[in-house]
């Protein structure tokens, strides 16, 4: 590489056209906490030399396996790989899943070396099964390498990262379905605004949010994608998360109220994110990405396991036996006396990805089943997570979406005890619609560390009781259980409670829905957990009542 950091792989006029280089500085900190705050302020970004420096040491300081090939290994291997094929007619692993290879700003011999590169690592890495990342991985590497040796083995290194707890890209199927559902879930509570719009454009918003990925690698530019790339290298996974996030609200802003150009949604979010210069900054993509108050690496990795969970239940490891599972509910099979079927698509759409999968399976319906709570127990009991929708004789539509199965009541001996996680939400659909979440979502600093108040609030009722989570370890949804969270009062995890003369949803300073025994009469209000507003007139009587289930197509 010549003084200023350019290789014989790169189109010199096309790299200064897209990153200004001003020049080599040194960097002599070592201490991540620095590093995080200069990767994020883009401290070598504008040093094509000193970026390659940089990703050459945090590439070498990644833990790796006991034996992960090195550029010598490169070159003994490439001649007998790639033999007399021409480089740009050589082509591209299976793992790579037909994905385009990014050019950036590498010219034509530094594409042929791209294809060259991934075919010796697919040679070294065999248990690599689904890796459409890779490609743009290598591409942007290459351009800061000194050769084919020196990226092939950067590239590897990232591959066979051991360290415990630390994904830096997925190589797997079954790794890339549930962190495209992970991010679907994300999704679904931090850009709300731009799921309602990804709800009524598309036909199907899980495979939208199952493009995430090629956002990142493969359509962002390059001036965009090594920024990212920058703070990846020092921050991990999470940080992919936070930049696709913040794509999909600045679409929002740009779309938003604007007619979609074609009716291909997932085109046009692609087309915005080639195009992305035009609006949008690389600094301000990443201070965008960086205000999004996610939670803990912790939670995230709670909830991708819980995803990866229910795909490996429904069989779906790899990609032949991939099952596209529409949101859509279909008309021809579904019935209700409360919602229709676009309002249960909405509500669909709503909940937490790996139900999703499923088709909704009517439990309870006061019509057919009486207006009773003992016979709405009996129905729902085996069933979780489950949909509670009800309709007043006004006309209001409202409900909650109920994490956990109605047969925990029983562990607090007749007394009426809360329970659930958080993950549980309430809604209303007429006159309008709204969602109200755990109120610990929206403000994540009630789960710093803080004793728990001796006594409950004075609002709480008596009789209530609550104690020491005994959640099975390896239930389906631990993402936002309670138990994770020491929180200030406990009124914030008040989620369901049910007698025989009541259920309860939500709690702490009120109640977001009560419903009596006879399934006739019910009142809401606000309550601490959901912070919600009532959902339908504060006092109110029950035309109908519903509890749907999530039944897996495979068993239909």
């Amino acid at each position: 590489m010549d003084s200023l950091g350019y290789n014989c792989f790169v189109d010199r006029d096309k790299m200064e056209a897209a990153i200004q280089d001003l020049g080599p500085k040194e960097l002599s900190c070592t201490e991540l906490p620095e590093l995080k705050q200069l990767a994020r302020q883009g401290y070598w970004a504008r040093s094509h030399a000193l970026r390659g420096k940089v990703y050459q040491r945090l590439i070498r300081d990644i833990p790796c396996r006991t034996v992960t090939p090195d550029a010598s290994v490169y070159s003994d291997i490439v001649g007998k790989i790639v033999g007399k094929h021409s480089a740009s007619s050589l082509p591209l692993p299976e793992f790579v899943d037909n994905t385009q290879v990014p050019s950036y700003c590498l010219n034509a011999r530094g594409e042929g070396a791209v294809r060259k590169i991934l075919l010796c690592i697919a040679n070294q890495f065999p248990d690599v099964s689904f890796c459409p990342a890779l490609p743009a991985v290598v591409a942007l590497l290459l351009h800061y390498s000194a050769d084919e040796a020196e990226c092939f083995e950067k590239a590897c290194r990232i591959l066979a990262c051991n360290e415990p707890g630390r994904k830096l890209v997925d190589q797997s199927f079954l790794a890339f379905e549930s962190s495209c559902m992970t991010f679907g879930d994300l999704v679904n509570k931090y850009c709300q605004a731009a799921h309602k719009l990804m709800v009524a454009v598309s036909e199907d918003v899980l495979q939208v949010y199952a493009d995430w990925q090629r956002w990142l690698f493969g359509e962002l530019p390059l001036s965009h994608f090594a920024r990212v790339f920058d703070v990846f290298l020092v921050e991990g996974y999470k940080v992919l998360y936070r930049v696709a996030l913040a794509i999909l609200k600045f679409f929002h802003k740009v779309r938003a109220g604007q007619p979609l150009e074609s009716d291909n949604v997932k085109q046009d979010i692609r087309e915005f994110v080639k195009d992305i210069a035009k609006t949008v900054s690389p600094e301000k993509l990443l201070e965008k990405a960086f205000a999004i108050r996610l939670f803990s690496r912790k939670e995230i990795q709670l909830l991708q396991m819980a995803n990866e969970k229910a795909l490996k239940q429904k069989g779906i490891t790899v990609k032949q036996k991939r099952q596209f599972v529409h949101l859509a509910v279909h008309a021809e099979n579904f019935r209700s006396e409360i919602v229709s079927v676009k309002e249960m698509r909405d509500i669909w759409s709503w909940v937490p990805e790996r139900f999703a999968l499923c088709q909704p399976l009517l439990l309870f319906s006061s019509l057919q089943h009486g207006y009773s709570l003992t016979r709405f127990y009996f129905q729902c009991e085996g069933h979780e997570p489950t949909l509670l929708l009800i309709k007043t004789t006004q006309k209001e539509v409202c409900g909650a979406y109920l994490s956990t199965d109605w047969s925990e009541r029983h562990k607090f001996g007749g007394k009426l005890g809360f329970f659930g996680t958080g993950e549980c939400f309430v809604f209303r659909l007429q006159p309008e619609v709204q969602r109200y979440e755990w109120v610990v979502i929206r403000h994540p600093e009630l789960t710093k560390p803080t004793s728990l108040m001796s006594s409950e609030t004075t609002s709480a009722p008596a009789t209530l009781s609550h104690p020491v989570s005994s959640d099975p370890s390896d239930r389906l949804s631990p993402f936002l259980a309670t138990r994770h969270f020491n929180l200030p009062s406990k009124t914030e995890s008040m989620f369901m409670a049910g007698g025989s003369d009541c259920l309860i949803i939500g709690g702490g300073g009120g109640q977001a829905l009560y419903i009596d025994g006879d399934l006739n009469r019910g009142r809401t209000g606000h309550c601490d957990t959901f912070n919600n507003q009532p959902l339908c007139s504060e006092n109110f009587l029950i035309a109908a009542i519903e509890a749907w289930g999530f039944q897996d197509p495979d068993t239909q």
